[in-house]
């Protein structure tokens, strides 16, 4: 191995220790054996930068090695400058806490002072995405739409084991039944999945004819999927056990359904808001009126003031969409839009005309619009 702590890392001698361990972050992934396997010089190189941060990340040890050199720490000549061997590079908890900082998750977490160490736990089957269309009124009554869904359900001929009948599932001779296989580089000892076994802990030497020995076969099942209220679009829901079940056994991921709203033709939603519009004649813009007003589930009276001008927008509270996992609803919010006519008789027209002089309107603006002046356009 080479000696030169600092070219190893590729730092400088008056380089901080912050500095250092970012160093030692970046080339340990590079060359982590998981990274590089049956790579032996990246094995080497691994080796290497751990033994050069278990020096240089201890001030006392650093101390020594920039006035000693390497000999400080050559396991036959004992003894430091301070009378303290270095042979067996001494407590490396520092190297043990930043390499599970960094490698927890190829690990399965850390287990510091006793190694890194994968818990198996109980195996759980991928989880599955269903696009769901609805109407708004679906959103805003709720209701139970049965689906089916393609997935991956336990074998009936062999229960999931895996196994032709008659026959049983053997522990793995190569990882006694845990599915990690222990190794170790340098004064490092890490886990990984059975080569043998791929993990699974066991070996199947007569598979199952219907399923080929992965417990599990592609089926269609039909789950009733309850909308509750006050959905939007892009609500996603979530059913539990409604997934793939995994090769070998355990248990079965989550179906998550993903709302998709149709477009009304007479409502536009805005949150829990609903946006309808009602068209109106000019005589009960001016003198007023109360009309029905279409709502998703039926309808209510409104009340139009006197003088109401277009593009007026009137609320109606608690007629919109139900607030969805809580109490109470958005709005009504209609748009008060005029209805002109396209056809008048004679009676109307003269009618009309006199409205328009009343109000002081000339002939070219009455043949443009009689209504410009009562209704600002």
């Amino acid at each position: 191995m080479k000696h030169d702590y600092y070219e190893i890392l590729g730092v400088q001698k008056n380089t901080s220790i912050e500095e250092i361990k970012a160093a030692y972050r970046k080339l340990a992934i590079k060359y982590h054996p998981d990274k590089n396997p049956g790579d032996k010089s990246a094995e080497n190189k691994f080796k290497e930068i751990n033994e050069a941060y278990e020096v240089l990340s201890n001030p006392e040890k650093r101390a020594q090695y920039d006035q000693f050199g390497p000999d400080a720490f050559n396991a036959n000549q004992g003894q430091g400058a301070q009378g303290q061997g270095f042979g067996d590079y001494g407590d490396f908890s520092s190297v043990g806490d930043i390499f599970g900082d960094m490698f927890g998750d190829i690990f399965g977490g850390a287990n510091r002072g006793g190694g890194q160490r994968r818990s198996r736990g109980t195996r759980r089957g991928a989880d599955l995405r269903y696009e769901l269309e609805l109407t708004l009124e679906d959103a805003v009554k709720g209701r139970e739409i049965p689906i089916s869904i393609p997935r991956r359900e336990v074998c009936s001929t062999c229960s999931g084991s895996g196994a032709r009948q008659g026959t049983s599932v053997k522990t793995c001779t190569q990882c006694k039944g845990s599915g990690q296989v222990r190794y170790s580089q340098g004064f490092f000892s890490f886990s990984q999945a059975c080569p043998k076994c791929k993990g699974s802990g066991s070996i199947i030497e007569n598979p199952c004819p219907s399923c080929g020995g992965a417990g599990t076969t592609r089926s269609t099942s039909k789950i009733t999927v309850r909308i509750p209220t006050g959905v939007d679009d892009g609500t996603s829901l979530r059913v539990t056990g409604a997934g793939n079940f995994p090769e070998g056994g355990g248990t079965a991921g989550d179906l998550f359904v993903v709302v998709r709203i149709k477009q009304h033709p007479n409502f536009q939603r805005h949150e829990d808001d609903l946006l309808t519009s009602l068209n109106i004649s000019y005589t009960q813009a001016v003198f007023g009126a109360e009309l029905d007003v279409k709502t998703v589930e039926d309808s209510v009276k409104i009340k139009i003031p006197s003088s109401t001008q277009p593009g007026t927008t009137m609320r109606i509270r608690g007629e919109g969409v139900p607030h969805l996992g809580r109490k109470g609803r958005g709005d009504l919010l209609v748009k008060i839009m005029l209805s002109v006519p396209k056809t008048l008789t004679d009676k109307q027209k003269n009618a009309l005309h006199e409205l328009a002089r009343s109000f002081g309107e000339t002939q070219e603006t009455q043949g443009t619009n009689p209504f410009k002046k009562v209704f600002g356009r």
